[in-house]
């Protein structure tokens, strides 16, 4: 089993910039790939970013060039650097790793609003 807690989700501004952090826990070791997915109201659950053991990554299109992802495998933790925030990016985040199955965070809320 694997546990993810997130962490630095909150208010901000449009064009602020936020950090979101996730810790994992458990049997790390088989995890091959972590990433963020969000969901809004009465919408979907979306895939953010992803970045794989090796270190590639893939992001959605509506976030290329303003969030970054990365991970410090020896803290079993992933990072997302959001910036230029907008108001379409309000959500829950959702922290996500795969090894033996899906694993899921319970969520960050992130509110961008002035």
């Amino acid at each position: 089993q694997v546990q993810l807690v997130e962490s630095g989700g909150g208010l901000v501004q449009p064009g602020g910039s936020l950090r979101l952090s996730c810790a994992a826990s458990g049997s790390v070791v088989g995890i091959s790939a972590m990433g963020w997915y969000r969901q809004a109201p009465g919408k979907q659950r979306d895939m953010v970013a992803v970045i794989f053991s090796g270190g590639s990554t893939n992001y959605a299109d509506s976030v290329k060039g303003r969030f970054t992802i990365s991970r410090d495998n020896a803290k079993s933790m992933v990072y997302l650097q959001m910036n230029s925030l907008k108001p379409e990016d309000t959500a829950v985040y959702y922290c996500w790793a795969i090894g033996s199955y899906n694993y899921w965070g319970q969520g960050t809320q992130v509110t961008v609003s002035s």
